[in-house]
């Protein structure tokens, strides 16, 4: 395991316990069995929905995408800010937020 994602276990210690899984190169952030983030080329991405989203696009952090046959595809997830790797508070501010997202995703969706 990276040096950069077991500092993510700090990084996080005011929100708890957050567990990293290999994942497609990559690796999956978890807390109480749910992704939250994602990390790709020792960057962190957060998990995003539409309530919070515009956290995310207000201040200009790129959307995570990968390329497949030559296709884009944009994925749930937004690069973390940098000022929560100094702030403690701010990267449980953060953290929770996901970790919201993550569990309104999880949720079986109602037919109508």
């Amino acid at each position: 395991m990276s040096e950069y994602v077991e500092y993510l276990k700090e990084v996080f210690s005011e929100f708890g316990s957050v567990a990293p899984r290999r994942m497609f190169g990559g690796y999956g952030i978890f807390h109480k069995g749910l992704m939250l983030g994602l990390v790709a080329d020792d960057v962190l991405y957060l998990k995003a929905d539409e309530s919070i989203a515009p956290h995310f696009t207000e201040r200009e952090l790129e959307q995570f995408s990968y390329e497949k046959n030559g296709k884009a595809f944009k994925m749930s997830y937004y690069m973390a800010p940098e000022d929560i790797f100094d702030d403690l508070e701010e990267a449980k501010i953060w953290a929770e937020r996901s970790y919201a997202a993550a569990v309104r995703s999880s949720k079986p969706k109602k037919k109508k």
